[in-house]
């Protein structure tokens, strides 16, 4: 069955952390549409430097988390803080809990779970300066390349990518997942 995945970013995204969760999504045969603030085009960040730049499918306003069967939100420094900023942004986040569909978030990416307020009480990892922020919103972080949490997958970096395409390909494909608290 094909799946539709929105990948949240904007510029400033880490271009590894947007291109191989894409490109592996759509090995998959699955639609993966990069969804921003605005139409046109976003650019990446790659080893230091201003990077590519990359078609937007959908702005947020003409899209909803119905549309979509999973969410991924890329890292970078620039690209969560700037999204962060953003209701629109936020909301469409949030839904996807709300929804309690799958959620795939790496290195700096879980900045926009801490806006959404989605992460108290969930296990999760992220680039470790990112920890302390995560601690405060409740969150138990932990030091892994790959952590599943009720659907919601996140890992620290670029280097991590392997373990984090898989495992959020497996949880797109369990689908829906029922939050359960001991």
């Amino acid at each position: 069955m094909n799946k539709r995945v929105a990948i949240l970013a904007t510029n400033g995204f880490e271009e590894s952390e947007l291109k191989s969760p894409k490109e592996y999504l759509e090995e998959q045969g699955w639609t993966a549409d990069i969804v921003s603030l605005k139409s046109g085009k976003i650019k990446a960040w790659a080893n230091g430097n201003w990077s590519n730049e990359y078609d937007v499918n959908y702005t947020l306003d003409e899209v909803s988390c119905s549309d979509y069967n999973a969410l991924v939100l890329p890292g970078g420094v620039i690209n969560p803080d700037l999204l962060r900023r953003e209701e629109s942004a936020i909301k469409f986040v949030k839904a996807f809990f709300d929804e309690k569909k799958p959620v795939a978030a790496i290195c700096h990416g879980p900045q926009l779970l801490i806006n959404a307020e989605v992460v108290d009480g969930r296990e999760l990892t992220s680039f470790h300066s990112v920890k302390k922020d995560l601690q405060n919103a409740g969150a138990k972080w932990v030091d892994k390349e790959v952590v599943v949490d009720n659907g919601l997958v996140t890992s620290r970096t670029p280097d991590d990518l392997p373990a984090f395409n898989k495992k959020m390909v497996e949880e797109i494909k369990e689908g829906k997942h029922e939050l359960q608290r001991s």
